[in-house]
């Protein structure tokens, strides 16, 4: 009797783990072995696949192109990170003194984070024209137009607002929550220690917020690597390539210029280096916070 009753309790757990597992195998297992497969070939989608070894790795190290989205990646992220924590942080601190209809204040900017990445690449594009609502504010105020989306730093920069307004909310809830952890009895201390607001929230509030600050800074760090459909739609990656990302660059080479291996590389060579600089920010900021 226990005999049976231990089979069954096996068999029970295969069945439930079996399609979990089958999942894996079709969805994460393949892809990856498929994405070793093309790393050391060469194939353009038909015949048979070619092994060239290292080739394609070493081919990247003189592509200029790879090290010319590398440097867009960091002047993507000099820009990102700044504006996402400081409108973040500003939107959390605003979401604590808010009274009334907390909840619709949520969800309204939240809205921005689950529109669809075309409709408002279209909508900042027509805001931001050489002929649009924005310039023609700028020339009656100043007899002037900017160049939003031709300058190369410039288009850099209005990508960067765009993907800001759309990641503020839900960034901005992140850190609210690490407002929400802080104790009170920890500020109301400090108050009767005698500390103006500016000491508290620059001694006590921000070090209390390291692991908020750091989980965003993270997130745009792996967000600002996924950059795609913002600056495809606007700007195709110009000008002068300065808008150009690895995931434009991954599209091009896989599917315009039929070479799926070396965009293989490139996508695996990118994703070591986002892990690499997560690594290093944990590294230089990440601290523990204890609230005792």
């Amino acid at each position: 009797m226990p005999k049976t009753l231990k089979r069954k309790e096996l068999r029970f757990g295969l069945e439930m783990i079996g399609i979990y597992l089958g999942y894996t195998a079709i969805f994460w297992g393949y892809p990856f072995l498929w994405m070793l497969v093309l790393t050391f070939s060469r194939w353009n989608f038909v015949g048979k696949i070619r092994f060239v070894g290292l080739e394609n790795f070493q081919r990247i190290f003189f592509d200029s192109t790879f090290w010319r989205i590398f440097l867009n990646t960091l002047n993507f992220l000099a820009y990102l990170i700044p504006m996402t924590l400081v409108t973040s942080l500003l939107y959390a601190l605003a979401l604590g003194k808010v009274r009334y209809l907390r909840s619709f204040v949520v969800f309204g900017f939240l809205v921005a984070n689950v529109s669809s990445g075309v409709a408002y690449s279209i909508m900042f594009s027509n805001l931001f024209a050489s002929n649009g609502p924005v310039n023609r504010i700028v020339y009656a105020l100043f007899g002037t137009t900017i160049p939003w989306f031709s300058h190369p730093q410039l288009a850099v920069f209005s990508i960067c607002l765009m993907i800001t307004w759309k990641f503020v909310g839900y960034y901005g809830l992140i850190i609210y929550a690490g407002l929400q952890a802080i104790p009170q009895s920890v500020i109301e201390a400090a108050k009767i220690e005698g500390a103006d607001n500016k000491t508290i929230f620059t001694r006590i509030v921000l070090p209390l917020l390291n692991p908020s600050l750091v989980t965003v800074s993270i997130l745009v760090t792996t967000l600002t690597f996924g950059i795609f459909t913002e600056p495809y739609m606007i700007t195709g990656g110009g000008p002068m390539q300065r808008t150009l990302t690895p995931l434009i660059y991954m599209y091009d080479t896989a599917f315009r210029r039929i070479n799926p291996s070396y965009a293989t590389v490139v996508a695996l060579v990118t994703a070591l280096i986002s892990f690499g600089l997560v690594m290093l920010i944990r590294r230089l900021f990440e601290k523990e916070v204890s609230f005792e």
